[in-house]
């Protein structure tokens, strides 16, 4: 199907879904190909808004704002995973243009649909079990174990929509605590650092991958990415590998993530597979300074039906994710030697709020 959609030339119009930092993002990398962006969004203050071609702010539910946007638009994609279903299936329905496949967020967006899709292809997760109602509390304690998290099944990111569960813990008080709707009870990993790979699939079956980059988390956020990670080249292989399978599974086209954990096992290593996140990414965004094409790009190009680009890093590279107040440091990391600050343009610096990152790359001899 995706190759029945059109190649997007230079002064083609993409269409964004979402207009948040990484719509942002892209529409910069879209300008570099002589594509003009427009972004829909509901949310009025979209710091996307600011460097589009053309914008609309209107609710995902709203079909005449949405089949105006899509009448504009020679293509259309999405900056995060959440587009409600009923969107999808409006544009599908209405034969427009639209890649990544929105069927695909029907696995992605219900984290047991996306367990249960690893699991079939032989890709391993982290222990887990269905919870729809309290009746099945006991028994997914039973299977999984304390400690433990549970999850909601949708909606939940940066440890939102999530409540440990440790031993001897009601598991009761958890669900009430996320809201008793549908969710899953996932076992405790112990592993020794989280990683992920970003990759794009092009509309041909084509593949490039970025190197794995490793990641640290506070506060359930990304705080900073790595790269190289350290991990042997063997568990950098085989990490691609999974990332490469996911992708022709789900027949892919554009730029997905695969977030993992590195578990020692037996004297070596095995990985886990925690998320897939059928966008651009956070622990990507180190590609935009520290290669020689970003995940951005290869997101467009790979949606636009263009050849992908052959990724290659261009030393060590550290991004920083400037959270909250964090901010205000932007004239001090402006000043380092070898570092790009990166400011989205957005209104208040709350608590938790990604306001930009900051990456530093160091060149290697």
């Amino acid at each position: 199907m995706a190759n029945d959609f059109p190649i997007l030339k230079p002064g083609s119009t993409l269409g964004i879904l979402g207009g948040g930092q990484l719509g942002r993002m892209l529409a910069l990398a879209a300008a570099r190909f002589g594509l003009r962006c427009h972004v829909f969004s509901p949310e009025k203050e979209s710091c996307a808004f600011d460097i589009a071609y053309a914008k609309t702010c209107a609710s995902y539910e709203d079909e005449a704002a949405l089949t105006r946007f899509a009448d504009s638009c020679d293509l259309i994609t999405f900056e995060f995973e959440n587009v409600p279903a009923e969107t999808a299936d409006f544009l599908v329905t209405n034969k427009k243009a639209v890649l990544p496949d929105p069927a695909i967020l029907a696995t992605t967006q219900d984290r047991l649909a996306e367990k249960h899709f690893l699991t079939d292809f032989e890709i391993k997760t982290a222990p887990y079990a269905e919870i729809s109602s309290d009746v099945d509390l006991p028994v997914a304690i039973v299977q999984v174990q304390a400690p433990a998290v549970m999850k909601t099944r949708r909606l939940g990111y940066d440890g939102k929509g999530q409540a440990v569960v440790s031993q001897g813990d009601d598991p009761a008080a958890a669900w009430k605590a996320i809201g008793e709707v549908p969710a899953i009870l996932e076992g405790f990993v112990d592993f020794d650092l989280e990683i992920s790979v970003v990759a794009a699939r092009g509309r041909d079956g084509s593949f490039a991958a970025f190197e794995p980059t490793e990641n640290i988390h506070r506060d359930h956020i990304l705080h900073k990415s790595i790269v190289p990670a350290n991990i042997t080249p063997a568990v950098a292989k085989e990490a691609v590998s999974i990332a490469r399978k996911i992708a022709d599974e789900l027949k892919y086209v554009g730029v997905l993530a695969v977030e993992m954990f590195v578990v020692p096992k037996d004297g070596k290593y095995e990985l886990l597979v925690n998320e897939i996140a059928p966008r651009v990414h956070n622990s990507g965004h180190w590609t935009i300074d520290g290669a020689n094409v970003s995940q951005f790009e290869q997101h467009v190009r790979a949606v636009a039906g263009w050849p992908l680009g052959r990724p290659r890093r261009i030393g060590q590279v550290e991004m920083t994710n400037l959270i909250g107040d964090e901010i205000e440091s932007w004239k001090k990391f402006a000043a380092l030697p070898n570092t790009a600050v990166h400011v989205y343009g957005k209104g208040e610096a709350r608590p938790g709020r990604k306001m930009g990152h900051v990456t530093r790359v160091t060149p290697e001899d």
